[in-house]
């Protein structure tokens, strides 16, 4: 008989919870337990992206997800992209509550280390700084006036279906366009600043690599498992940057694997 096990799914910039809807459906029709979480100024989260002040605030709801478990229940955290950060960040801060944390072609760093300047061009706009590919390809909101660093950033419309969802099913596409919303610059500055944490370093990772990723180029992701190497790797060789639209089902096998490694 398979175990079940509860998992919590961390979106990355400009999405919600919404955008695990495939693979909260196919684990919870298997018994499994699913809680997809918007962060602050994220899907239904009502607070304001622009107001969003740091990586702890944009973070609050998971954090507030994690210290209300119950005191002898762990999740199986699962992030995409910037949220790993956010992911690695929940670690940090609440590591008996995580028994596992999957990084879908996701931000992976290790606590307290410095990130070489290869893996910080990845984040450089989330570092609050405007560059010509930047300004291409993102609309940002000056919130603070237009001598200060930017609140939030949104991708042009123009771009979304290359970046995002290039072997994606044309309607999840569409939902997407719908509801993606600006994302708080100010929070994602703050990735690249995660002190160490020694018990965090306990947690079994996992990294998914995106196979036909225009959004995060396979030599940066594999940069990222050479330098903090996972307890398990998986490759989704036709998977776009948004592995929970474009492979589901291979996503869903991976979880599920991985999930059997550990006890629920």
């Amino acid at each position: 008989m398979s175990e079940h096990h509860h998992f919590a799914f961390v979106h990355g910039a400009g999405h919600g919870g919404w955008c695990w809807y495939k693979l909260a459906n196919s684990l919870r029709e298997n018994g499994h337990k699913a809680t997809c979480i918007d962060l602050k100024g994220a899907g239904i989260n009502l607070t304001d992206p622009n107001t969003v002040s740091s990586l702890d605030d944009y973070n609050q709801p998971l954090y507030d997800f994690l210290s209300q478990l119950p005191l002898d229940q762990k999740v199986i955290l699962v992030s995409h992209s910037v949220g790993g950060g956010s992911m690695t960040a929940a670690m940090c801060q609440y590591p008996s509550k995580v028994s596992m944390a999957v990084y879908v072609a996701a931000a992976m760093v290790k606590p307290g280390t410095i990130i070489p300047p290869i893996l910080k061009e990845v984040l450089k706009i989330c570092s609050g700084m405007i560059e010509t590919e930047a300004e291409k390809i993102w609309d940002f909101t000056f919130g603070n006036g237009p001598e200060n660093l930017p609140t939030s950033m949104m991708m042009k419309p123009e771009y979304v279906r290359d970046k995002y969802y290039n072997e994606s099913p044309m309607e999840d596409y569409t939902l997407a366009t719908t509801l993606l919303r600006p994302a708080p610059v100010m929070a994602f500055a703050g990735i690249v600043d995660i002190p160490a944490a020694p018990e965090a370093d306990k947690i079994p990772r996992v990294y998914v690599k995106t196979g036909k990723d225009n959004m995060f180029q396979s030599s940066r992701q594999d940069l990222m498992v050479t330098l903090w190497p996972p307890a398990q790797y998986f490759l989704l060789e036709e998977s776009d940057h948004s592995a929970f639209f474009s492979q589901p089902e291979a996503l869903y096998k991976i979880l599920t694997e991985a999930a059997s490694s550990i006890s629920p």
